[in-house]
């Protein structure tokens, strides 16, 4: 298959996938219940007033044309009116992107940078007392639950036990009804991202180290690393210009894909540490009302976020290896 096709193929796939999660959104809170009924919950209000705000909003059409009225309203960037925060949908969920891109995205790129090296210093030296220990240590990691160790991390460095000094805040971007700027801000934004970023990157890295340390050992399986060998080749220049280039080609996909979920955040860790991202959003959204166009437009930017990741993971991947658009 030829490049060109390939791409048209992929980003068509992604763009049917797109049109399936916008029919599938609408229809889903639909079938929660009348937004209406939801919204007016637990007020007294007279069936005329009723009636007047579904004409409001648009409920009163035929379901297909509420359908076609959303699809239309998306387009241009009207994600509804929150009941809870009580403005457009779309400046709420933009005002809490940045906070999470910054935690999530941060610790993102580093558990990916350091459970990279991880697995690549394991694979090569398999069996070795650092490929034990680290195994250990990643598989301890892999299965903790990050919620729980995030509360660990509260206890020792916030509230301070024992030995440990409380030197961290326990919660916020930044310290609230303090004027800073400039230098003084990022200080404590800083500090008080310390924790829910270290609390992230620990509990990631291990997927990375894992999978690069199993896709490693497979490919020094492989005849060409054995054919470089037998040129007496460096065993650098066999690791970083033959194993590893190969190696990270599996690790890609799980890269990329983790990089969407950037926008996603990380629910439980933004609850405990009460940053002021979209997954901290989302549970207020539902803990509150539940707040359904709040919801829903998390519910599609998320989605959106998850196909543009994979749609790039498969074109860096056809990029990377041939065989992917031959296949």
């Amino acid at each position: 298959m030829s490049t060109r096709r390939y791409v048209i193929a992929k980003v068509f796939q992604a763009f049917l996938t797109l049109l399936f999660v916008l029919a599938f959104n609408f229809f889903l809170f639909r079938g929660i219940g009348d937004p209406v009924t939801q919204l007016l919950r637990g007020h007294n209000i007279s069936p005329q007033a009723v009636e007047q705000l579904k004409a409001e909003l648009g409920l009163d059409l035929p379901l297909f044309q509420q359908f076609l009225h959303y699809v239309g309203q998306t387009l241009q960037g009207h994600l509804g009116y929150s009941y809870f925060y009580n403005a457009p949908v779309s400046s709420v969920i933009a005002s809490r992107i940045w906070p999470t891109v910054l935690l999530i995205g941060t610790s993102t790129v580093a558990s990916i940078v350091i459970g990279l090296w991880l697995g690549i210093r394991q694979g090569w030296r398999r069996g070795s007392s650092f490929d034990k220990g680290a195994l250990g240590v990643s598989l301890f990691l892999y299965s903790m639950p990050e919620f729980w160790f995030g509360l660990l991390m509260i206890m020792a460095f916030s509230t301070g036990v024992g030995i440990f000094p409380s030197i961290f805040p326990s919660g916020q971007m930044m310290t609230q009804g303090v004027d800073q700027h400039g230098l003084a801000l990022w200080t404590d934004v800083l500090n008080h991202m310390a924790l829910p970023f270290f609390v992230l990157t620990v509990s990631y890295l291990a997927e990375y180290s894992l999978i690069m340390r199993s896709s490693l050992l497979d490919t020094l399986g492989e005849d060409f690393i054995v054919t470089a060998r037998s040129k007496g080749l460096r065993e650098n220049d066999i690791l970083y210009r033959h194993a590893v280039p190969n190696a990270l080609l599996p690790t890609m996909t799980v890269t990329i894909l983790s990089l969407g979920f950037i926008i996603s955040g990380a629910i439980t860790i933004e609850l405990i540490f009460s940053w002021p991202g979209l997954g901290l959003l989302t549970y207020t959204a539902i803990a509150n009302g539940p707040d359904y166009p709040v919801l829903q437009g998390l519910f599609l930017l998320f989605s959106i976020s998850v196909i543009v990741a994979n749609l790039v993971a498969d074109l860096m991947y056809s990029y990377l290896d041939p065989r992917v658009r031959a296949g």
